[in-house]
C-alpha cells in the first residue's frame, strides 16, 4: 500500500540535517520510498493521500528507557529520594501478576504512542514468585498497541540480606535469572530488520545485582547477539555505595565487569566524572537521558552536552511512570533542552539536537540506526505527523522550535512500519476506554494485595 504525506514541513534528521519547509514523503508498504521538497509526484495506482498542510513530519520518537509495569503505581513516594522511593515501592510491586503487568504496559505504551513514540525500550526487572509470566505479559502488550518494543529482561539477585535494596522475597536466584533471560531471548527476540519485538539483557543495577549476575548477563547477551542495558550512576548514594563496596566509581565498576561497549546503553548516567564521560564516548556506550524522572527524584542533571561531545550515543527516556507520571515522550525534548541549559548555559543544547536525541540518538542506543530514527529512502516508515496550525503554535515560524519549545502538538498521524497506530490524536489499535478501565482495576488490585 502506498501512503503519500504531501504539502508538509519535513525534518528528516538525516546526517546532513535536511529539512523541507514544503515537502513530501512517499511510503511503500513498511518502507520510506522517497522524500523531497515540493509537492509529491503523481501516483498512478491505489494509494492513501494525506494533506500535511500546517503540519511537521518527523521520524517517530524513540524511548530508550521505561518501566511500563509502574503505570499501576503512579503518584507514590512523591517527595522521596530514589532509594527512599524504591524502599516504599518494592513491597507494592511484590504483588504484581501477569494481568496487572499487561494492563499497565498496555496503558503505558498507548500513552507513548499518542505522544509520538514508535519504538520503546522497557526494562522489566520485577518477577514475583507468584506473578505468572511477567515477560510474556509485557510482550503481549507490545503486540496489542503496535509500536516497536525492545523488551529488556531485567533481573535482581541481591536482596536486603546481602546489602541490596529489594526485599529478599523479590529477588531471583542468580542462575535461575540467567536461565530465564536466555529463555526470553529464545522465545521472543526477533532480529529481523522490520522486527516489532527485540529482547535485551538487563540486570537492574549495581545495588540490586551481584557481580556474578552482571558478568554472567554480559556473557549471555554477547553469546546470543543481543544488547545490554542497566541503570548506572543515577544518584550520589549509588556513587558512595560503590566506592565503599568496590573502591571505585560506578563507571569503573561497570567497565571492570565488561559493561562498557557499543552493544551497551545505560540509564541515567547523571554522576559522571570527566574521565567517565570520555570512557563512554571512547567505547561507544550509550546513555538513556531521562530528564523528567531525574527532576522528579532530585537526582541531578546528566552531563548530556559532554557525552555528545565525547561521541557517546545519547537517547531520551521517559522512565517509569511512578517517577514520571506524565508518561509521554515528546515532553522530554523540551525538558532535555532546559536541563542542559541550566547546566551549561543557553548554547549548551539546541532544539534540533533534542529532536536528534529523541530519534537518531535513541536509534543508535538500541542498535537500529540503519532501520529507524530518520526519514530517508529505504528506512522503515516510522513517522510522526504533528499539527502546528492551531493557536498553541501560531507565530512560531520554525516548526521544529514549535514542536520542542511549544505545548505538545496534536498528533495528526503516527505510522509504525507504514501502519496507522494513531490518527487525529486517537489510538487506533486498542480502545482507550478499555485500557483505562483495565488499568484502574489493575492498580486497585495491586494496592489491595500489597496491604
Amino acid at each position: 500500500m502506498i501512503t503519500v504525506v504531501d504539502r508538509v514541513a519535513v525534518s528528516t534528521v538525516d546526517a546532513a540535517g535536511t529539512e523541507h519547509a514544503y515537502g513530501h514523503v512517499v511510503v511503500n508498504g513498511d518502507t520510506i520510498r522517497s522524500v523531497g521538497a515540493g509537492p509529491a509526484p503523481a501516483q498512478t495506482g491505489p494509494h492513501t493521500y494525506v494533506d500535511g498542510s500546517g503540519c511537521l513530519l518527523t521520524p517517530g520518537l524513540v524511548n530508550t528507557h521505561h518501566h511500563l509495569y509502574q503505570w499501576a503505581t503512579r503518584g507514590f513516594a512523591q517527595d522521596a529520594t530514589l532509594f527512599e522511593w524504591l524502599t516504599e515501592l518494592y513491597p507494592v510491586w511484590r504483588g504484581l501478576d501477569a494481568g496487572i503487568t499487561h494492563a499497565a504496559a498496555s496503558a503505558g505504551l498507548a500513552r507513548l504512542a499518542v505522544t509520538g513514540c514508535t519504538t520503546a525500550a522497557d526494562h522489566h526487572y520485577v518477577f514475583p514468585s507468584e506473578g505468572g509470566d511477567q515477560f510474556d505479559a509485557l510482550v503481549g502488550a507490545g503486540g496489542r498497541i503496535g509500536i516497536r518494543l525492545h523488551a529488556v529482561r531485567g533481573s535482581m539477585d541481591r536482596g536486603q540480606s546481602h546489602g541490596g535494596l529489594p526485599p529478599d522475597n523479590l529477588v531471583e536466584d542468580t542462575e535461575a535469572a540467567l536461565v530465564a533471560t536466555e529463555k526470553a531471548i529464545e522465545d521472543h527476540h526477533d532480529p529481523a530488520r522490520s522486527s516489532l519485538i527485540r529482547v535485551a539483557v538487563g540486570p537492574c543495577s549495581p545495588f540490586s545485582v551481584s557481580p556474578e549476575l552482571m558478568t554472567g548477563a554480559a556473557e549471555l547477551a554477547r553469546r546470543k547477539g543481543v544488547r545490554l542495558h542497566t541503570h548506572l550512576a543515577e544518584t550520589v548514594d549509588e556513587e558512595e555505595q560503590c566506592q565503599a563496596e568496590n573502591g571505585c566509581t560506578p563507571t569503573e565498576y561497570a567497565e571492570r565487569l565488561g559493561w562498557l561497549g557499543d552493544d551497551v546503553w545505560l540509564a541515567h548516567t547523571v554522576h559522571l566524572s570527566g574521565d567517565a564521560v570520555k570512557r563512554l564516548g571512547a567505547t561507544g556506550t550509550g546513555s538513556a537521558h531521562c530528564p523528567t524522572s531525574n527532576g522528579r527524584l532530585g537526582t541531578g542533571t546528566a552531563p548530556v552536552r559532554d557525552l555528545l561531545d565525547a561521541g557517546a550515543p545519547v537517547g531520551l527516556g521517559v522512565d517509569g511512570a511512578a517517577s514520571n507520571e506524565d508518561g509521554g515522550l515528546v515532553a522530554e525534548l523540551r525538558q532535555s533542552v532546559v536541563q542542559a541549559r541550566q547546566r551549561g548555559g543557553p548554547k549548551a543544547m539546541t532544539f534540533r539536537q533534542a529532536l536528534w536525541m529523541a530519534t537518531m540518538g535513541g536509534a543508535r542506543c538500541l542498535g537500529r540506526e540503519d532501520e529507524i530514527g530518520s526519514i530517508e529512502p529505504g528506512k522503515l516508515a516510522d513517522l510522526a505527523l504533528w499539527r502546528l496550525d492551531g493557536v498553541d503554535h501560531a507565530g512560531i515560524t520554525d516548526p521544529v522550535a514549535a514542536l520542542v519549545f511549544g505545548p505538545q502538538p496534536p498528533l495528526r498521524l503516527l505510522l509504525v512500519g507504514g501502519r496507522t497506530v494513531v490518527a487525529d490524536g486517537e489510538l487506533r489499535t486498542a480502545p482507550a476506554d478499555d485500557l483505562a478501565r483495565e488499568l484502574t482495576a489493575a492498580s486497585a488490585k495491586l494496592i489491595e494485595v500489597s496491604k
